[in-house]
């Protein structure tokens, strides 16, 4: 058995990275400043967006982009029900409905057929999670969305640096979020960033951002700058620092080689796990870039005589750790009691959600580590096989 713990996650810093944020600290900025502007250009060049807004967390550029885009109060907003809370959040907190949509039985992402089922005619937007860094099936969802006319807002907190058809997601819809939280392909600690093709949308969430004080705000304290500033509508406090982009900008030098190094552990797990009828091991459909933020594998209950918490308690113990992403939304007691949302409703997400299992995948595991990993979940499957 593995002596030491092995944890979920361990995030990527190397020298370069410490180097880039003391110097941006030594420079005097420790707000948004020049770093800032910075990595929005260089993000924006690196998926070829036309313009790319940086800010404090994923959750903020959710939140931004549907506020840029106009969703409010009276609006309903297709959101798949397996993923993160921040996806559905943003959408009460804007005073709209979100509308809870299945899964697809083999990527876990939304599912076009049970969105076509879930539209109503309050429908104003859709937002796609690309789950685990496998892109959704955009061709399909861009095709409902201009029939029904929804904006398409996708959440790509997963999808880092993902393709869909040789195009990069930041590209597709409307507006595209990223997250740069500490387990995410590139990270800045927290972080996000907004990409879009919309410039007037770009320049009102750079406003909102900053307490919807007029453009060029964070200049206020510069020579060129000028302490007399207007606000122009209620915004919030969810600009990016400049340490967290010196950082981000460091990351993003190496974001092609970070997935080469997921890749390689996603080949070692598909070896490992190659033959064993316990385990479906995570599905990749042809014609994309997979981004392997996540390696999600599934258990049969019908072959072994413990659960998935069991199975994750059991390799705890054995020193490795994983996680379960996620708990669908409408299992949580505020959209089950809020909106009447019933596990039966949600059958692909529902019976998924029993099954799946995050193992750890991150550039520093050796393959050691991962042999580890395999061992373990091999061991507990043979010893709890029915």
């Amino acid at each position: 058995m593995r002596q030491s713990f092995l944890p979920f996650h361990v995030p990527e810093i190397g020298e370069e990275d410490i180097a880039a944020v003391a110097a941006a600290l030594r420079s005097g900025w420790l707000t948004a400043g020049p770093r800032v502007k910075e990595f929005e250009q260089r993000f924006a060049h690196y998926t070829g967006a036309a313009h790319a807004v940086a800010v404090n967390s994923g959750t903020a550029a959710l939140h931004l982009a549907l506020e840029a885009a106009g969703i409010g109060r009276g609006d309903d907003v297709l959101v798949p029900t397996l993923t993160f809370a921040a996806t559905a959040e943003v959408v009460v907190q804007l005073g709209a409905r979100p509308v809870l949509v299945d899964c697809a039985p083999d990527t876990l992402n939304i599912e076009p057929d049970a969105l076509q089922r879930a539209l109503t005619p309050r429908c104003k937007a859709v937002i796609p999670v690309h789950f685990a860094g496998h892109p959704c099936d955009m061709d399909a969802l861009m095709e409902i969305a201009a029939r029904r006319k929804l904006l398409v807002i996708e959440d790509a907190a997963h999808a880092l640096p993902a393709r869909w058809r040789g195009r990069m997601v930041g590209t597709i819809g409307d507006a595209t979020c990223f997250s740069f939280y500490a387990t995410k392909t590139i990270t800045t600690g927290e972080g996000g960033m907004i990409t879009t093709a919309n410039a007037q949308w770009a320049e009102r969430m750079r406003i909102m951002s900053l307490h919807g004080i007029s453009k060029d705000a964070w200049k206020r304290y510069t020579a060129q700058g000028s302490w007399r500033y207007e606000i122009i509508a209620p915004g919030y406090k969810y600009n990016m620092t400049d340490p967290a982009a010196a950082l981000g900008i460091s990351q993003l030098t190496r974001c092609d080689e970070f997935l080469q190094a997921r890749l390689r552990c996603r080949r070692r797990y598909d070896e490992g796990f190659a033959g064993e009828p316990a385990i479906e091991r995570p599905v990749e459909r042809g014609d994309i870039t997979h981004a392997w933020h996540l390696y999600v594998i599934r258990i049969d209950p019908r072959r072994l005589r413990i659960d998935r918490d069991r199975m994750i308690e059991l390799l705890k113990q054995r020193n490795i750790g994983a996680a379960v992403h996620f708990i669908p939304l409408h299992l949580h007691p505020y959209y089950r009691d809020t909106y009447g949302y019933k596990p039966s409703d949600f059958p692909n997400a529902t019976a998924a959600f029993e099954r799946i299992i995050s193992l750890p995948i991150y550039p520093r595991l050796t393959d050691a580590d991962i042999e580890d990993v395999v061992t373990a979940v091999t061991d507990l499957i043979r010893d709890n096989r029915r």
